[in-house]
């Protein structure tokens, strides 16, 4: 069905982290799109996905990525593209919400190994 998704019609709400909220628009086994929201000082854990690629689209905010040991600094409307099996964590470390696109492909459900 073609439908236009929102934050509040998507297929699902969940937490994750530190506080922080994702919406699922699109999940099935070949791509996954998902909004998240990360509130100031928050930051996910080091973990790499053994088939998933992801790309971050940032909207608001800026987002700080640590991928295989390097750090990258992403402004709103500009991504990253982090391959399978790299190393990453995405972290806010301003003083605003961050909120982004993930986009996965595959989909990382079972395929996500945390590091620390």
């Amino acid at each position: 069905m073609d439908e236009i998704r929102s934050k509040d019609n998507c297929l699902s709400h969940y937490k994750w982290g530190d506080n922080c909220d994702g919406w699922n628009f699109i999940s099935k086994p070949e791509a996954v799109v998902k909004q998240e929201l990360m509130p100031a000082q928050t930051a996910e854990k080091l973990h790499f996905h053994t088939y998933a690629e992801q790309f971050f689209y940032i909207l608001k905010g800026q987002a700080t990525f640590l991928v295989e040991e390097k750090n990258f600094t992403v402004d709103a409307s500009k991504g990253l593209q982090v391959k399978a099996g790299d190393k990453h964590k995405i972290m806010n470390n301003g003083i605003d919400d961050l909120e982004f696109i993930l986009f996965s492909y595959p989909s990382t459900e079972n395929d996500r190994t945390d590091c620390e």
